[in-house]
């Protein structure tokens, strides 16, 4: 089979099933192997697809757990959801997509959570944030593109932390904890509205700081 496939190919054959796996093996070359092995797939050049070894590994199943993530809701089924509801599901779908895996999961983090791994783990929390945003409809390019995105990338951090100990059905604890930390964005997002100046008001504050530039008060 692999000698049909390219590398890119196998890896997006390979990333699916990599975590049943890695759960035993951890994120090694053992795990590359079992995963071939099931797929038909040699495992030297299965190992090619993943040139970067562990961290290239956890990559390519975070990558698994996005495009499943939209296959189960679509355009369609998110439009007519809130903002709020349509994040909410959107990562409530990954954890369940997850669920199965939770200690391929404890070990994935743990690999990220290393200093060295930094880097790429943040830009795997933004891809993550961003893919849910877009789906969510989200087309803002001023500076909410990259606040919507940070925020966003904390909430599903935290939320994960809770979920990899949740034994709760359904996890619902998970969820709760989810749902209060989005409630507490949105609480703060209608406090910070309250106190943005109007146009009107940033002229008159503009105004002043001027005058007092030329006539400063004594």
């Amino acid at each position: 089979m692999s000698d049909d496939l390219t590398l890119d190919e196998i890896r997006l054959v390979l990333a699916p099933v990599l975590a049943r796996h890695a759960a035993f093996d951890g994120w090694k070359p053992q795990a590359v192997a079992m995963a071939a092995s099931e797929k038909g797939i040699d495992a030297d050049i299965a190992m090619l697809a993943f040139g970067d070894g562990p961290v290239d590994m956890i990559d390519a199943w975070f990558d698994s757990i996005d495009a499943r993530m939209l296959d189960r809701l679509p355009p369609e089924t998110l439009a007519p959801l809130s903002i709020r509801k349509k994040i909410a599901a959107l990562i409530e779908a990954r954890l369940d997509l997850l669920a199965p895996d939770r200690e391929a999961l404890r070990r994935a983090l743990a690999i990220l959570a290393m200093p060295t791994n930094a880097p790429r783990a943040a830009k795997l929390g933004w891809r993550a944030a961003d893919r849910m945003w877009r789906a969510a409809g989200d087309v803002a390019a001023d500076f909410s593109h990259y606040s919507k995105r940070t925020t966003l990338a904390a909430i599903y951090a935290a939320t994960l932390m809770s979920f990899i100990d949740d034994e709760s059905d359904g996890q619902a604890d998970s969820r709760a904890f989810l749902s209060r930390r989005i409630e507490g964005v949105m609480r703060f997002e209608k406090l910070k509205a309250t106190f943005k100046p109007s146009a009107d008001t940033e002229r008159l504050s503009l105004s002043r700081f001027i005058g007092r530039l030329r006539y400063p008060a004594i």
